[in-house]
């Protein structure tokens, strides 16, 4: 069962985050509601950049690419809709 491991800190948001349409309130629920977070293969301590998938608030798969700058708190820095090229990791989940 997947989950998210940034559920309970504060959420800094880039304005980059916002780049293709999708507000905070999708970023949330889509955190709230993660089926996969973590390090996207070959990124493992690249620039600590993570991969959140959930779903917004129309119920569609979101993409979420996140830093974690300490225990307390993460930014996330990019949104965008969900691409299959994914699957693979989401698999691994079941």
């Amino acid at each position: 069962m997947a989950y998210s491991i940034i559920m309970d800190v504060d959420i800094k948001f880039c304005t980059s985050a916002f780049r293709h349409g999708y507000t905070e309130a999708d970023i949330r629920l889509a955190i709230d509601n993660a089926i996969y977070d973590g390090y996207l293969e070959g990124d493992e301590d690249v620039e600590n950049k993570r991969l959140l998938v959930g779903f917004d608030r129309k119920g569609n798969p979101i993409e979420i690419y996140y830093n974690i700058l300490d225990k307390d708190t993460v930014r996330v820095f990019h949104a965008m809709e969900y691409r299959n090229i994914h699957n693979k990791l989401l698999e691994n989940e079941e």
